[in-house]
């Protein structure tokens, strides 16, 4: 992947998990040069300049004389690799090393090409600095996580290499044959004032919850069959009357999944007395529309982001360097906060549906928890359990982190955006929603079972087929966790989506 510009989402994503190589353009590299001059011509002045000849946040009075430019360069990576909690999962470091090194290549920072080419390196050899879970508050950049990077870099902490080792980064180096950098005046704020981690989840979070809704659609249309719902509520003339973009998309894959169905057409018609399903069936494509529409707004800020040059000072095009504020996290961390609120909802209706499939009241003649036994067995009952834990913990991490701001570095920075913490808790959200929507499938194709001789339609018959390759059908009760392991592979890697238009 050739880096000589913005770069899409998808370009984000092939080198986070995909581990894509990464190579400078030519003419990044003569930018990069040129903007170095302004500022070794601004270090060689007289007058100060702040994060090229001063000390930083609440000690950026402070003039540092040049002989000790390359200590406190060293000194701020060193202090700022302040971390703790877990590792940090690989694809999001990869994640805030590129979008780093797309900042680095935009030519407003001032680092010298040999620190960018470093940064390539690194992910180029598959080496990932361990980067902790706490330590950034999304202000002023993602400061510990950016400055773990830069300490690999100077080959000090540790690293994960390609095969999954841990160990010193120095080691690592010389295995790869990358010479460890010397950071220069400015190289280290370069390094650590921007939004690149929190970026890096929300564009990961985006691709998966576009596989995700998607799911969404076709587990919720495979529960309206076997529930017998009808598929009249997610015709195009009822659903244009609401113009929303996503609502008519989740409708009409919900529509277009339950055509040629056996078991609906079985109860259409003057026989079936009920007037209207339950809102967790009628309303679905209203709530998953909803959320696809929350999706595109952030894909938006995203895209935005991706265009952006993140750091403070920043050099620009005359040569000037001036401090600035675009380091806060705001506008991700807002979208971070607000997708959580949908991946809840979305777990929350999903949950409805397979309630109703348990309930022999409400299930239109399923037995009990999809039993095969009513009594000696307990089918799908703590499933849904489970399910209803999963929920429960998603409600909680809708909770915004955005609105959270805590004062630091000496009343300096006093106001900031929690954007990476917004980040962590909306990727345990995304897992959450797996796990539900599998769950939902386990016991809709189960459901869908139950209802032969009648047959489902082929989107849904072909999606209940690919669960029977990994769990089996009815039966007497067996060990589910691995039954809802399986199926949660098959709603992350996208498969079920395959057999589906």
């Amino acid at each position: 992947m050739m880096i000589s510009g913005p770069l899409s989402r998808d370009q984000v994503v092939a080198v986070a998990r995909g581990q894509a190589r990464v190579e400078l353009a030519e003419s990044v590299v003569k930018n990069l040069t040129v903007t170095r001059q302004h500022i070794d011509a601004l270090a060689r002045a007289a007058t100060p300049t702040y994060g090229v000849s001063t000390g930083f946040g609440a000690l950026a009075i402070k003039h540092i004389p040049p002989e000790d430019r390359t200590a406190l360069q060293r000194s701020l990576i060193r202090s700022h690799s302040a971390g703790a909690g877990p590792v940090v999962e690989p694809e999001v470091t990869r994640a805030l090393m590129l979008l780093r090194l797309r900042t680095l290549a935009g030519g407003h920072t001032g680092v010298r090409p040999e620190t960018a080419t470093t940064l390539a390196a690194l992910l180029n050899e598959g080496l990932v600095p361990v980067v902790r879970e706490y330590g950034s508050l999304g202000c002023s950049g993602d400061l510990a996580p950016l400055a773990a990077v830069a300490l690999a870099m100077m080959g000090e902490g540790e690293v994960i290499d390609g095969t999954g080792r841990r160990l010193p980064s120095g080691e690592a180096l010389r295995e790869a044959g990358i010479e460890p950098i010397v950071f220069a005046e400015k190289e280290g704020l370069a390094l650590t004032n921007g939004t690149d981690g929190m970026l890096g989840m929300l564009i990961l979070a985006l691709a998966d919850l576009d596989r995700l809704l998607a799911t969404a659609d076709l587990t919720g249309a495979m529960s309206v069959e076997a529930l017998l719902g009808t598929d009249r509520a997610f015709a195009a003339d009822l659903q244009a009357l609401r113009p929303h973009p996503g609502q008519a998309v989740s409708a009409r894959r919900m529509f277009t999944a339950l055509a040629g169905s056996g078991i609906v057409a079985s109860h259409r018609g003057p026989e079936d007395l009920r007037v209207q399903d339950a809102y967790s069936l009628r309303c679905a494509p209203q709530v998953h529309g909803a959320a696809r529409d929350t999706v595109g707004y952030a894909e938006v800020v995203a895209d935005r982001e991706l265009a952006a040059a993140i750091d403070n000072p920043v050099v620009l095009a005359d040569g000037r360097v001036e401090s600035n504020g675009n380091f806060h996290g705001a506008p991700i961390a807002y979208v971070l906060d607000f997708l959580a609120i949908p991946v809840a909802d979305v777990a929350s209706i999903a949950e409805r549906r397979t309630d109703r499939m348990l309930d022999v009241s409400r299930s239109h003649g399923l037995p009990p928890f999809l039993a095969h036994d009513p009594g000696v067995d307990s089918g799908h009952m703590i499933a849904q359990y489970t399910q209803a834990a999963v929920v429960s913990e998603l409600k909680r991490l809708a909770v915004p982190a955005s609105v959270d701001s805590i004062p630091s570095s000496a009343m300096q920075e006093d106001h900031v955006s929690m954007g990476w913490a917004a980040g962590r808790k909306l990727r345990r959200a995304v897992d959450g929603l797996t796990t539900v929507l599998a769950i939902e499938l386990l016991t809709a194709a189960r459901a869908l079972d139950f209802r032969a001789p009648l047959r489902p339609s082929p989107v849904t018959g072909a999606i209940r087929d690919l669960v029977r390759e990994r769990v089996g059908g009815p039966g007497p009760d067996r060990h589910l966790a691995p039954e809802i392991e399986a199926v949660e592979e098959l709603v992350s890697s996208g498969a079920i989506l395959e057999v589906s238009p």
